[in-house]
């Protein structure tokens, strides 16, 4: 008799989705970030399952004067459905996860990848048909202009630039549909009779998953030349080779235009420390490359003379930066030592 059974690893896997998928009904699914020169703490929008939050009357503002249509939770249908999906995949993982059957694991994730797909879909479609059909008579009207934001990633909106990213409702959704999927392979591989040891094929996804939740997000954007601001000094960030940013485990990135102002901003404890997920510096051979400060070797010269005279510059390795002491004389010195 063919054993069709799942092993009692991934039957707990997926009770574990099926839980956590109950919680993408209290927690925003997506978000888009705005940032411009007149809103220097940037405006937020937030995705839920059923509702819209964050900043949307000043965005319904602006968005009037370029003839782009207001936000209402009304006008999306979506929300009137969405959560009964939700609660339906989370019953759904959680009865496949009793029952124990492979090729109910199997229709699960056909159903739950499709579902997926189709939610991007429609996604794209609602921010091109926001971002397109713009009113004739709007204040402001630059030929040509669409304000269609990004799907995800980053896109400049006129002097906005737009952020679109998944919030943590949507990693427990990318999270969940990659260890269903991962999880669905491996029982039709053992299936097949090829030996795999659950627990640490278990221990991975499982990592990913915390990977997905925690670290996703924490990579920088680049540094836009003669358009990005310092979130400190407010200045237009000009020179290259020594631009610095901060991520928080939020995803908000703050940038700099010199170590001066970033060492500024830390100290304002306007983000606190345990906010931070990582801080990067411009290379100063390769500007448009950034380094993590963990990876990073620093040179304090006078001779450097940057922006706001805070005049440290980041290398990849030391014999980047001892190349230069003849040029810039000066002092090797550490992160910390930095910050004191």
């Amino acid at each position: 008799m063919k054993n069709n059974n799942i092993s009692a690893a991934t039957r707990i896997l997926l009770v574990v989705c099926g839980l956590a998928l109950l919680g993408v009904l209290f927690t925003p699914i997506w978000r888009i970030d705005l940032q411009a020169p007149q809103y220097p703490e940037g405006l937020k929008l937030f995705i839920y399952a059923s509702k819209l939050t964050g900043d949307v009357s000043i965005i319904n503002g602006l968005n009037h004067y370029i003839g782009m249509k207001s936000l209402h939770a009304d006008d999306f249908p979506e929300f009137k459905i969405l959560p009964a999906i939700i609660v339906s995949f989370s019953v759904l993982f959680i009865i496949v996860g009793f029952v124990a059957k492979r090729k109910w694991m199997t229709i699960l994730c056909i159903l739950f990848v499709a579902f997926g797909i189709l939610a991007v879909i429609d996604f794209w479609r609602w921010e091109y048909d926001y971002g397109h059909h713009l009113n004739p008579a709007a204040a402001i009207i630059v030929p040509g202009m669409a304000y269609q934001p990004p799907l995800i990633g980053f896109k400049q909106l006129l002097n906005f630039g737009a952020y679109s990213i998944p919030a943590i409702g949507g990693w427990i959704f990318v999270a969940a549909g990659i260890l269903l999927l991962g999880c669905t392979i491996l029982e039709w591989r053992k299936k097949k009779v090829l030996v795999v040891n659950q627990a640490p094929v278990i221990v991975t996804l499982t990592t990913l998953l915390t990977l997905l939740l925690t670290g996703c997000s924490s990579a920088p954007n680049p540094l836009r030349i003669g358009k990005d601001n310092c979130d400190f000094c407010k200045m237009t960030i000009s020179d290259s080779r020594f631009g610095a940013e901060i991520v928080t485990k939020k995803s908000k990135i703050y940038k700099f235009d010199d170590a001066h102002c970033i060492l500024a901003f830390l100290n304002s404890k306007k983000v606190a420390t345990e906010q931070i997920s990582a801080v990067y510096f411009t290379n100063f051979d390769r500007p448009h490359e950034l380094i993590n400060v963990d990876h990073a070797h620093f040179l304090q010269s006078p001779n450097l003379k940057s922006p706001m005279n805070g005049n440290i510059a980041a290398f990849t390795s030391e014999d980047s930066l001892v190349a230069l002491l003849p040029q810039f004389i000066g002092n090797k010195i550490s992160w910390e030592d930095m910050q004191k």
